[in-house]
């Protein structure tokens, strides 16, 4: 354990410029050993990690949030500035940020923890430099879950159309509108009511970290782009394709940590992961919902640092 470690603020925002775009990231312990990245799902943003990285920043760890692109306080691009997002682009960020943020400080490899969205980036980051990542905690991985590990290929001529469909669907479909509304009417909270099993840890707080990138001018923009982005991805960049290629080498550790009340992904969805994927360690947490790390952040805690510690890696 480190004993020189000092409380900070762990939401203090650094910026890192990445392709033209500005990304905002804050770090707990960035001096220690071991490097961590932690992943947001959708909506959220590096501060719902408010309860987590203080905690492994006293156990040696370099803990990273960060905010990925169209999220947070990182820039939200359109269709026009980036193309598309999904979890190829969400991962070829994480992967630049190891390189050019990391590797200068410390040259370990770098264990992921995700939250939904979050976990989907670490598992795709897992299967595309596997070499360099230490283990992947996902909680909760979201996504379809198919047995049949082929990849259907479609079409190139019919793939072309759909996806020119859905870019085309999606840039005229009111969206604008879509997050007055949600900012509004109350949904927001609504929406982590039905998140979060324990109400009582829907604080002001929360809610303003999941509402204040919404009320930004060019989230709409950056809205559409996600919508096109992982409406229109390849089947590899599918959980299930991605599990069958991390299965073949089995080189990264792989912990999925589960609430039983989890609303959003039910808990079916985990065990059939479990299922068909043995060298997957799933781990339930009971009476917490889709949101663990923060409803429950000294059982995720506790389970997550065991985890990486009974790997006797580091």
């Amino acid at each position: 354990m480190n004993n020189n470690f000092k409380e900070e603020n762990i939401n203090f925002p650094n910026y890192w410029n990445w392709h033209g775009f500005k990304i905002c990231w804050s770090v707990s312990g960035e001096d220690n050993e071991i490097p961590i990245i932690f992943l947001h799902g959708f909506g959220a943003s590096r501060k719902h990690w408010r309860s987590n990285l203080g905690y492994f920043a006293k156990r040696n760890f370099a803990s990273y949030s960060l905010d990925l692109i169209g999220f947070g306080d990182s820039d939200q691009p359109g269709i026009r500035q980036i193309g598309k997002l999904n979890n190829e682009i969400w991962c070829n960020q994480v992967k630049d940020f190891i390189e050019q943020v990391i590797k200068p400080k410390n040259s370990r490899k770098v264990i992921l923890i995700g939250n939904s969205l979050g976990s989907l980036v670490a598992l795709t980051c897992a299967v595309s430099i596997e070499d360099q990542i230490a283990t992947v905690i996902a909680s909760p991985l979201p996504d379809k879950i198919q047995e049949n590990k082929k990849v259907s290929t479609n079409k190139p001529l019919l793939k072309k159309f759909k996806d020119r469909f859905i870019k085309i669907f999606f840039i005229f479909f009111p969206l604008e509108i879509f997050l007055f509304l949600i900012t509004k009417f109350g949904v927001i909270r609504l929406g982590l009511n039905s998140a979060y099993f324990k109400k009582d840890n829907i604080d002001r707080e929360l809610i303003d970290l999941i509402t204040k990138p919404v009320l930004r001018k060019t989230s709409a923009r950056s809205l559409r782009a996600m919508c096109f982005g992982m409406s229109s991805r390849d089947k590899k960049l599918e959980a299930s394709y991605l599990l069958s290629k991390l299965c073949a080498s089995k080189k990264v550790p792989f912990l999925l940590i589960w609430g039983d009340k989890d609303n959003f992904i039910p808990l079916f969805l985990g065990k059939k992961i479990a299922n068909l994927h043995r060298w997957v360690k799933l781990k339930i947490v009971p009476n917490s919902g889709h949101c663990i790390h923060d409803e429950d952040p000294s059982i995720f805690n506790k389970i997550s640092y065991e985890w990486i510690n009974d790997l006797k890696t580091f």
